[in-house]
């Protein structure tokens, strides 16, 4: 009786890991090649060219002086920090909302790989898109100045440019851990621009410079006041309020950062990884 032979088992193929690279390019598609992202894309840059705009007729119709660097600078990062937070949530949201994210943990079973990538592509729309609004801001200058008949002042400082990104940035990962933590659209955009628009732009910031129990308090809590002194120190001296941007000021920042982005941050990545898919 002849040995039966048996063929050799053919060998499994080995899975590869997905590139971190990779995933941050597929996170990228999802916030801006869609059709939610382009339109948001597109009204941001329309905002954006219409406040160019209306700063341009005012100064030819007015026959005014011509805006300094900064204030283009501050007048063109307004519709980017208005619109483009909304971009952050929904990289998060829609997935759960529509359950994507069920195809996505099973491609890349690493949530927290995951999340980082969102992290990293979130980054990269705020420096791009406040890159953006500093070049229109730039040949706004030049354009201004010559309607105005005088020469362009660039009295944008490199610290100053830096906190206007450091403000976008911070904001746009505000709005990322409020949707990483709720996992919801609506209530995520709700609680992002009720603390932005309605604490932060009116109540806190009025207060602030109406009670002095106010400035011993709201720095802690705010981060727009917490910034204030380091970002229009000299404006608030002139106004006769003290301006703290020493050691005190940096721990006030760093409290009201990590309240209101280091917090959301860590409870919404710890929400992500531990929801059940379904």
């Amino acid at each position: 009786m002849s040995a039966v032979s048996v063929a050799p088992s053919t060998p499994m193929p080995t899975a590869t890991k997905v590139p971190f690279g990779r995933l941050v390019l597929v996170e990228w598609r999802k916030m801006t090649d869609t059709r939610a992202g382009r339109v948001m894309l597109m009204i941001t840059g329309g905002l954006i060219a219409l406040v160019a705009a209306v700063i341009l007729l005012i100064t030819a119709l007015a026959d005014m002086t011509a805006l300094p660097a900064y204030t283009w600078m501050s007048a063109l990062s307004f519709p980017v920090s208005l619109l483009v937070p909304v971009l952050a949530i929904m990289i998060v949201t829609q997935e759960w909302g529509q359950r994507t994210h069920m195809v996505t943990f099973t491609l890349e079973p690493s949530r927290l790989k995951i999340v980082f990538a969102k992290l990293v592509a979130v980054f990269v729309l705020g420096v791009v898109t406040m890159a953006i609004a500093v070049g229109i801001g730039a040949i706004g200058t030049v354009a201004g100045a010559a309607i105005a008949g005088s020469e362009a002042n660039w009295n944008v400082t490199g610290e100053a440019l830096a906190w206007t990104l450091a403000t976008q940035v911070l904001y746009l990962l505000m709005g990322f851990g409020f949707a990483m933590l709720l996992l919801n659209t609506p209530a995520a955009l709700v609680i992002y621009y009720g603390y932005t628009l309605i604490l932060e732009a009116s109540v806190f910031s009025a207060l602030y410079f109406i009670f002095d129990w106010a400035q011993n308090i709201f720095p802690w809590i705010s981060m727009q006041v917490a910034m204030m002194p380091f970002i229009a120190g000299n404006e608030m001296e002139a106004a006769g309020v003290t301006v703290e941007d020493g050691a005190l000021g940096y721990a006030r920042l760093f409290t009201s950062i990590a309240l209101w982005v280091g917090l959301p941050l860590v409870l919404g990545t710890m929400r992500v990884l531990k929801s059940e898919l379904k």
